[in-house]
């Protein structure tokens, strides 16, 4: 299974839990897509291109490992549907985003809402 095969996976598991807790289908969720890198100058980079391409990106911070290790993150944000085409469409963008600057896309979440 490829890298994206595996996303397009997480991505339905995600929307289905939602939709089966009984999160509200009709809603603009809040989608944060994770970003993380041990490298600012990487990290600043690749975020400055997910502003570049519409999405609003949250302040870079650290974050302890369990192993000791302290890494930078950051979430790129984008409201809409629960749309399992548009959401997987935000990750291709993103893995290139997160490839090119040599960083990790650490997959994407979202609340529950009401209904």
């Amino acid at each position: 299974m490829t890298a994206l095969q595996e996303w397009k996976q997480e991505t339905r598991d995600i929307i289905s839990s939602l939709l089966d807790d009984g999160s509200n289908p009709n809603v603009e969720y809040t989608i944060e897509h994770h970003f993380s890198g041990a490298d600012f100058d990487r990290l600043e980079k690749a975020a400055i291109d997910c502003f570049k391409v519409g999405f609003e990106v949250s302040d870079a911070e650290e974050l302890e490992l369990e192993d000791g290790q302290t890494i930078l993150c950051f979430d790129a944000i984008k409201e809409g549907a629960l749309n399992e085409t548009v959401i997987m469409e935000q990750v291709e963008q993103l893995l290139k985003i997160a490839e090119k600057y040599n960083v990790e896309y650490d997959g994407w979440g979202t609340y529950f809402e009401e209904s």
